[in-house]
């Protein structure tokens, strides 16, 4: 009878590691997570950089647009994860700064109080709080001067499902709202983390009850009005079908609409793709923009249809307006997206951002990325409030260690 095996575990030998082993472990343990823009973006590989994607030529006058209005634009990147900031202080010129952000999209600046919003849509979602560096604290063992370029640090970030799929970000009555794609709503963001669904349109609903488990219309931007009524929202389908956003036969050309906060129904139709709405006030007389992504286009709702401004080389997304200029992203179409994108040439398109004089459609200057892929988001704040990022790519750099050792934030109102 043949006899059984122990049933009896085998410990495997333990092994003592030498003090030369120990101490190099520690050391390497002890070398991680010391570079500052690993820390602020809370993402390992942020130091890892790609120089070239920070090369940028520009076009036409666009440093004097930027010194004439006195603002710093706030650029997101989104596929090579950056935030820059774009700027042409008086007496110091220009200025190009960055911040490495894991996948940016949604960038809200709330000029009343000085805080720059940034969404981060990757899973878990994430929505960074950016203020800028106004002080040093006074130390024994290092000098800091205060930075007069005052640049936005990141204070907060709020961590949330990433089953919201967050897109554009807005204050309404001074509140951050959000594009939840991933559910077909608008939200209300709570400053401690949390959210609540305010708005969403008729067309998900089935027999009166909302559908918010899957992204079925591409809801995907905020025109921010007085409030969450008062404001319009892009989409890329006025329906629910079996053919949802991302699909290969998901119908674009033409199916975009913008809709109504108060009525929850279309208000413009035959967008294709539409992006970055936006309200503004211009001779006394409000008007509705938004990018037209697939045409390639920036313009603005009248009587229920679009009026292009003008049309840019790539995918329009982004749009920031100041006076009586609009800043509109153009991004490269990725091309397994290629359908979506039916107005233009594919291999023409440019990564890059452009000032456009609303009143005659001229492109007054341009910021071109030769290696850049994908515009987001753009927005913008007085440059006295902050000139950009704490890492420099026009000057030489600063001792970032040391701003980040000694720095000091006040939130504060107004540009003071």
């Amino acid at each position: 009878m043949a006899k059984h095996a122990s049933s009896k575990s085998v410990k495997p030998p333990v092994v003592v590691p030498s003090s030369e082993d120990l101490d190099a472990l520690w050391a390497r343990h002890s070398a991680l997570w010391r570079d500052t823009a690993q820390i602020t973006s809370q993402w390992q590989d942020a130091s890892a950089l790609e120089p070239t994607l920070l090369k940028y030529r520009v076009k036409g006058a666009w440093w004097d647009v930027l010194a004439r209005l006195k603002i710093t634009l706030i650029v997101g990147r989104e596929y090579e994860h950056l935030l820059l900031g774009v700027s042409n202080p008086k007496g110091v010129g220009p200025s190009v700064s960055y911040m490495p952000v894991p996948h940016p999209s949604g960038i809200a600046v709330d000029r009343k109080n000085g805080i720059v919003h940034v969404a981060s849509t990757r899973n878990p979602n994430q929505i960074y709080d950016l203020v800028p560096i106004n002080a040093t604290t006074e130390r024994l063992d290092v000098k800091a001067k205060t930075p007069l370029d005052k640049p936005l640090t990141p204070v907060r970030s709020r961590f949330f499902p990433g089953c919201l799929y967050m897109h554009d970000l807005a204050m309404i009555n001074d509140v951050l709202h959000a594009n939840a794609v991933g559910q077909n709503a608008i939200i209300r963001i709570d400053p401690h983390g949390s959210y609540e669904r305010v708005w969403w349109p008729k067309c998900i609903e089935e027999s009166g009850k909302p559908e918010f488990g899957q992204n079925f219309i591409q809801l995907n931007s905020i025109a921010a009005g007085k409030s969450v009524k008062d404001s319009f929202y892009s989409a890329s389908s006025a329906k629910m079908s079996a053919r949802r956003p991302g699909h290969k036969n998901y119908p674009v050309d033409g199916h975009g609409v913008i809709f109504s906060g108060k009525t929850r129904e279309p208000i413009a139709f035959g967008l294709t793709r539409p992006h970055s709405a936006r309200l503004c006030q211009l001779n006394n007389k409000e008007y509705l923009f938004v990018d037209n992504s697939g045409y390639g286009e920036f313009g603005f709702i009248d009587d229920g249809s679009f009026v292009p401004v003008t049309k840019l080389p790539g995918w329009t997304r982004g749009l920031a307006i100041c006076g009586d200029v609009a800043f509109v992203g153009t991004s490269r179409v990725i091309p397994k997206f290629a359908q979506y994108a039916p107005g233009l040439d594919v291999n023409a398109s440019i990564c890059g951002v452009h000032a456009i004089e609303i009143k005659s459609g001229k492109i007054l200057g341009s910021m071109i990325f030769p290696w850049g892929n994908q515009i987001f988001a753009i927005d913008w704040l007085p440059v006295q409030q902050s000139a950009g990022f704490p890492f420099l790519i026009s000057r030489q750099a600063r001792d970032n260690r040391t701003l980040f050792y000694t720095f000091s934030t006040t939130i504060h109102n107004g540009t003071k």
